[in-house]
Formats: C-alpha cells, sequence, structure tokens
C-alpha cells in the first residue's frame, strides 16, 4: 500500500512531547472522572453519526490514532479493515500494549506523518482524523495536510476541529488578545468560513457536520466527501 506520491513532510513541535510517559497520561485521562467520561461518549456518538454520514466505510485510516481510543468504536462494524498511524511511535506501544488483544489483532498500526503517510493513492475509503486539525495553525500547513489526505482517500473524510460562532469560541477569543505571543498555546479556533473554504481547495464536497454541543461547545466534526 505504501506509495511516494506524498508531499515533504511538515514537523509540529507539540508533536515532540508524546513521549512514553505522556502516551500513557493521554490513554489515561479520558478515563479519568465523570467530565473526561462524558466528553468521550459525546465524542464516540458523533463519531460514530459521522462515520454513518461517510456511508459506514469499509477500508479507514486512524490518523493520528493517539493510544487507540477510538478502535472499539471502528471495530463495531464486522469485517471492517482498520489502519491505524501517528507520528509517534510511544503511542503506538501504548495503544498496542492498553488496549484488548482481540481489538489490537484487527488494526494495522504503523508510524507516519499527517502530512506524508507513505500510502498509495486511494488507499483508504475513509480518513478518521479526530483531535489534530486544531493544532494546525497555519494554513499552509491545512492545506497541505488536507491535499494529503484527498490523494490517499478513495471516497469520505471525517475530521474534527475548534470552530468559531459558539460561547467557548468567543471565551477563548477574549483570553488570547490578553497574552502574548509567547504565551499562545499550539492550539486554535478557526473561521468556519475559513476552514470550508479550505476544505473546498484541497478538493472536498462537505457532506455535512456535528457540533459537540452547539452554540457552547467549539468542538465540530465535519464529514467531506472527495470530489
Amino acid at each position: 500500500m505504501k506509495g511516494s506520491g506524498s508531499p515533504k513532510a511538515i514537523h509540529l513541535e507539540f508533536s515532540d512531547k508524546y513521549d512514553h510517559d505522556h502516551a500513557e497520561h493521554y490513554f489515561r485521562k479520558h478515563r479519568a472522572g465523570l467530565a473526561r467520561r462524558l466528553t468521550t461518549w459525546r465524542e464516540l456518538a458523533m463519531a460514530r453519526r459521522a462515520l454513518a454520514m461517510a456511508g459506514d466505510p469499509d477500508v479507514v485510516l486512524d490518523l493520528p490514532c493517539g493510544a487507540g481510543r477510538f478502535w472499539p468504536l471502528l471495530a463495531e462494524k464486522p469485517g471492517r479493515r482498520i489502519l491505524a498511524a501517528d507520528s509517534s511511535e510511544e503511542m503506538l506501544q501504548v495503544a498496542r500494549r492498553m488496549q484488548p488483544k482481540e481489538l489490537v489483532d484487527r488494526v494495522e498500526c504503523f508510524q507516519c506523518s499527517a502530512f506524508k503517510t507513505g500510502l498509495d493513492d486511494g488507499s483508504v475509503d475513509n480518513i478518521f482524523c479526530m483531535r489534530l486539525l486544531h493544532h494546525i495553525l497555519e494554513p499552509a500547513h491545512r492545506l497541505a495536510m488536507l491535499r494529503e489526505f484527498h490523494r490517499v482517500t478513495r471516497d469520505t473524510v471525517c475530521i474534527s476541529l475548534w470552530v468559531d460562532g459558539n460561547y467557548r469560541a468567543y471565551r477563548r477569543r477574549k483570553l488570547e488578545a490578553t497574552r502574548s505571543k509567547a504565551e499562545l498555546q499550539n492550539r486554535g479556533v478557526v473561521e468556519r468560513e475559513r476552514i470550508e473554504a479550505e476544505f473546498r481547495q484541497a478538493g472536498f464536497r462537505i457532506v455535512g457536520h456535528l457540533d459537540f454541543l452547539k452554540f457552547y461547545s467549539m468542538w465540530r466534526v465535519y464529514v467531506l466527501h472527495k470530489e
């Protein structure tokens, strides 16, 4: 499945923090406390609906897969082929160790960048990309990743990010206005019109979107179709 048609990889500094200890912390934090568990429940419900909107794809690339938080959901469809990739080998090691063996046996894991997957054109039916795009603040970097996704998928993409037009985004923008550049985090809100234009520029049509909590939360999942 590996190909050589991908663009030159882009390195994101935040990804350097995912050593073994941080990867284990990432796995455990989504299971700690009522608030985290409720958030995970809602995210899983959104992801399940997004996959349904994408046509319940047979071959899915989970990228970045992190510690395998969405693997049980992806495995709900019998016979689905699940590819899972992450830029952090430590994340992949934690996922393989912490997830049930019968689940791990269904997943094909490999290390790669979201900007340069190494996969052939049209390798998968769907790219399932949760909790990455809000870390990519440069429009050129977002477009490079989206174009790689357009090359690798033969049908759809499910992708989450932070968007404006809600209470939490308004509060975050006010907070960021009081910080120096050195204090700003490597996460950000994107205007809905901007990101939707970038989707179209990369060659996608928007099938629909799902909001974590409409008018309050920044989290939105888009379902895109390759044109």
